[in-house]
């Protein structure tokens, strides 16, 4: 059979904080603990739990906390801890300021990982405005058993005492931001403003200034060091740039380490210095058919100043010139003005374009002025008014000729220039020398494509200049060259001509020819066919020459003279190497 054992505690109100773990040996005897029965024992470990009992205990009354005056907004400038003799969650606690005039500067958060109170800032410090401050801390349990709140409360307050620690500080400007005003082309050194600054703490140092060059545009002003007045560097317009924002830094001179800066936005004024001008490049056109007092055209203006130096614009004719004919200005007093005619029936053919001064001038102080001139230009327009062309060629529309008959007649004027250049180079290459080639002026052959019929054909030839040397009297020219020089006929007695024998008739055109320096240095050969009486070299002609070469004897050709040189050099080779 089994029994079984109880454990019941011995003592009243057992501590977990005072003892955790007990060890107890339990010994258990059969035959009801009789003597000669069996036994056993066993040891038996007891641990005891926790419960909230124990209410949380600063171990100060009183805590002191010292924080610079440079301390960043925002971050944590000390702890602070309670005591708990319980474990887990039933030491676990809140911390909360309930008083004090630090209050508002400081903040407190938990740390749930270390049970501890995080003070931070919240504003920033100043040593020389406030040296200390006081909280009020509360460490409560957030988890209570209500079977123990007789040894309540379980909450327990300390005082923290914050110490300010003084810090040698930059210096602090008297405004966040500055903004100042100069008139543009102010002379350089104008005074623009004045910056101030120094030092937060109780040496209160000197303090200098300077312009932070980060910009082109710091570089138009220029600042004392010792005062901190701005003066201007550079002249301004502003129509080109109407502000400039510039950054101006303070150091102390005991610590040049410690800057602040502060930006300063400089506006510049405007000044009546541009005058006004027509708003854009106006087209006027005036009908042909235009009556008097019609308006043509609407104009307006623009100044580059503001508005207290612009409008209102006021528009006038130049008086130093006559009175116009022909156009008038009228001021519509909302800043335009209308151009109108003052005669009726414009003519292109008299005036094409008509040039009118007009005087603008704006409202500033002093008032400006300029002078512009408007191109009008003369037009044909329909009965409603439109324009119908301002071009040349409506002079030639109006005489009857319309455009496609200008470019008809265009046409052919191009074409007949066209056929006069053909027919001259065409005239000009016929004349060209049959003979072109300046490397080799000897050996030229001159082909024709008619073949003669011999000596017997004596009707494709005209041989009265043979049989009447009178008929030559005139100098005949080669036809295969251009002579370069023209000579004048040689004229004869004509009692020599009619005596002279056709053999000396030849000698002498042949010795003419031999001395003419229009003619080429090369030798040529002229044919007759007449060949005279008593002709020691016998018949050259061709028909003739069906006789085998053995029969024929060249050596003669030597003897006609140079003329011949060359064809006798020509079949003396020949013979030559039949012979070889």
């Amino acid at each position: 059979m089994s029994e079984m054992g109880v454990i019941r505690t011995a003592l009243h109100n057992m501590d977990r904080e005072a003892r955790e773990h007990y060890s107890v040996v339990i010994q258990a005897k059969d035959m009801a603990g009789q003597v000669g029965g069996l036994s056993g024992s066993t040891t038996v470990n007891i641990t005891l739990t926790d419960v909230n009992d124990n209410p949380p205990r600063f171990p100060q009354s009183i805590f002191h906390l010292y924080v610079p005056e440079s301390a960043q907004v925002g971050s944590a400038v000390g702890k602070i801890k309670a005591n708990d003799a319980d474990a887990g969650s039933n030491a676990d606690m809140k911390y909360t300021i309930i008083n004090g005039d630090g209050s508002g500067v400081f903040s407190i958060s938990t740390d749930k990982e270390t049970r501890e109170g995080i003070i931070s800032l919240k504003k920033p410090l100043n040593y020389e405005k406030k040296k200390s401050y006081t909280l009020n801390i509360e460490g409560a349990n957030t988890h209570l058993d209500f079977r123990f709140s007789h040894l309540g409360p379980f909450k327990d307050v300390t005082m923290l005492k914050i110490i300010v620690g003084d810090v040698d500080e930059p210096p602090l400007f008297s405004m966040p931001s500055y903004v100042m005003e100069v008139y543009e082309n102010a002379k350089i050194g104008t005074v623009v403003g004045t910056v101030a600054a120094q030092d937060p703490d109780n040496a209160n140092s000197l303090v200098r200034y300077f312009i932070d060059h980060n910009t082109e545009e710091d570089r138009y002003f220029i600042i004392d060091a010792n005062t901190g007045t701005i003066k201007t560097a550079k002249i301004f317009d502003r129509e080109e740039t109407p502000w400039y924002n510039i950054t101006v830094a303070a150091s102390e001179i005991d610590n040049p380490g410690l800057l602040s800066h502060v930006p300063v936005d400089i506006r510049i004024l405007d000044v009546n210095d541009n005058p006004p001008e027509l708003a854009r490049e106006y087209d006027v056109v005036v009908c042909e058919n235009a009556k008097p007092g019609q308006v043509i055209q609407t104009i307006s203006a623009t100044d580059k100043d503001n508005s207290a130096n612009g409008p209102r614009f006021h528009y006038s004719l130049d008086e130093g010139l006559s009175l116009n004919p022909n156009f008038t200005l009228r001021d519509n007093e909302d800043n335009t003005a209308s151009i109108l005619t003052r005669r009726r029936r414009f003519s292109r053919t008299t005036q094409d374009v008509y040039y009118l001064p007009i005087l603008i001038s704006d409202s500033g102080i002093p008032s400006l002025s300029s002078s512009s001139t408007l191109m009008i230009r003369v037009c044909a327009c329909e009965r409603d008014g439109r324009v119908r062309t301002c071009h040349a060629e409506a002079f030639l529309s109006s005489a009857g000729l319309s455009t496609g008959a200008l470019i008809a007649i265009l046409l052919c004027v191009i074409i007949l220039l066209a056929i006069v250049v053909l027919f001259i180079t065409l005239r000009r290459s016929k004349k060209e020398p049959l003979i072109i080639s300046e490397e080799d002026v000897r050996e030229n052959v001159v082909t024709y494509d008619d073949e003669g019929g011999g000596e017997e054909d004596t009707e494709a030839f005209d041989i009265t200049a043979l049989r009447n040397p009178s008929a030559a009297e005139e100098l005949k020219y080669r036809r295969d060259v251009r002579p370069d020089v023209k000579h004048a006929p040689r004229h004869q007695p004509s009692s020599s001509l009619n005596s002279i024998d056709v053999h000396e008739f030849i000698k002498q055109r042949l010795a003419e020819a031999d001395l003419d320096p229009s003619v080429p240095p090369y030798d040529s050969i002229q044919t007759y066919a007449y060949e005279g009486h008593r002709s020691e070299a016998g018949s050259i002609s061709s028909l003739d020459s069906v006789t085998t070469h053995s029969d024929q004897d060249y050596n003669y050709l030597g003897d006609w003279g140079p003329e011949f040189k060359k064809l006798a050099e020509l079949y003396g080779e020949i013979e030559s190497e039949r012979t070889t």
